[in-house]
């Protein structure tokens, strides 16, 4: 990331910055908020901070600086996947989300990646409608991925612009 940037749809504007130890509470708080499978431990977001092939950006209130949401994608080779993504509950349907995804598209295809793919619930069609507005598409399905409950994951990608695949 080449330094903040705002996402700003409807006129609620988040600022995206690289995460830092002082936002792994917050996170985790809306980690679990978010998910009812077991979710992210702090000491896996804390790793996340150091881990050469992650990145872990945060969105913050401007006026405020209060984390409201993250997204967590690993680059390996020419391979991207958005490994985990949350907003807090009050800030959804503000463009936090999809400025996240926006943003994490950018860097996976600036870092060489030519494709992005994530799971996501078969349920949950707030995330599958985000996903099909930022072109990613259906390829597959993870049977059972999900255990609290029980459900399928939808494999997705999304074409980069600047990759090999």
């Amino acid at each position: 990331m080449s330094g903040p940037q705002r996402g700003d749809r409807g006129g609620h504007a988040a600022l995206l910055r690289a995460a830092a130890p002082e936002d792994l509470d917050a996170v985790v708080v809306i980690e679990r908020v978010s998910f009812s499978d077991p979710p992210w431990t702090r000491a896996a977001f804390a790793w996340l901070l150091t881990a050469p092939h992650m990145r872990f950006v945060v969105a913050c209130d401007p006026g405020s600086g209060a984390v409201v949401g993250y997204i967590v994608t690993s680059v390996v080779v020419d391979e991207a996947e958005i490994a985990n993504l949350a907003v807090a509950p009050d800030w959804r349907w503000r463009g936090v989300g999809a400025r996240l995804v926006d943003d994490a598209i950018a860097h996976a295809a600036a870092a060489g990646a030519g494709v992005v793919y994530l799971e996501v619930r078969q349920s949950n069609a707030a995330a599958r409608a985000l996903y099909r507005s930022r072109a990613f598409v259906a390829v597959g399905r993870r049977r059972d991925y999900y255990r609290n409950p029980v459900e399928d994951a939808e494999v997705l990608e999304r074409r980069t612009r600047g990759g090999g695949a």
